[in-house]
């Protein structure tokens, strides 16, 4: 870069020396080439926010079909968990038709207990716990009272007897309790 002066002459008469403004070379050739390397960058930033979209969306996809599939085959989990016990209540049941009422049936209560066993670890394994029990107070978002009663020495709203339980999942209630309750 240069800097010219400039010489002019006054309202007087006296010579004035300015500094004119500063030359460079011309700039086309930079700015066209920093146009050129923005331009580059842009492209690149475009292909790379295009494949970005393009890896989300396969991921979204891949995701909702991993899900789906979830969904749809859960329960295959609960069931198979599940057949043992049914397998239980058919010999049971098989059992029970086959005894005559003479014999002892003793070995078909052992039968139930063992089945009912088998169905508490099988709730325990799911995460499914049941409630509801005489001497809880009625909560609306959990139980269903079907019928009240009134008895001497209880509470308002106490469970007097539960009619069919209760079942949470996960903290999720599954089905309420339906229960009867006592009323003064």
């Amino acid at each position: 870069m240069s800097v010219k002066k400039q010489e002019t002459v006054d309202s007087s008469g006296k010579k004035i020396e300015q500094k004119k403004k500063k030359t460079s070379p011309p700039k086309g050739s930079k700015e066209k080439q920093k146009i050129n390397d923005l331009n580059q960058q842009l492209v690149q930033n475009e292909d790379r926010h295009l494949r970005l979209i393009a890896e989300f969306d396969n991921y979204r996809r891949r995701k909702k079909k991993e899900i789906t599939q979830m969904l749809q085959y859960e329960g295959k989990a609960i069931f198979e968990d599940l057949l043992p016990i049914i397998d239980d209540l058919d010999r049971l049941a098989e059992a029970f038709n086959n005894h005559k009422k003479s014999d002892d049936r003793s070995s078909i209560k052992e039968g139930v207990r063992l089945i009912q066993a088998k169905m508490g670890k099988f709730l325990e394994d799911w995460k499914i716990e049941p409630y509801g029990t005489p001497g809880e107070i009625l909560d609306l978002d959990v139980h269903d009272a079907i019928m009240t009663q009134k008895k001497k020495g209880k509470k308002e709203d106490e469970i007097l007897q539960v009619f069919q339980k209760g079942y949470t999942y996960k903290d999720k209630v599954v089905r309420h309790a339906k229960v009867i309750v006592n009323k003064k």
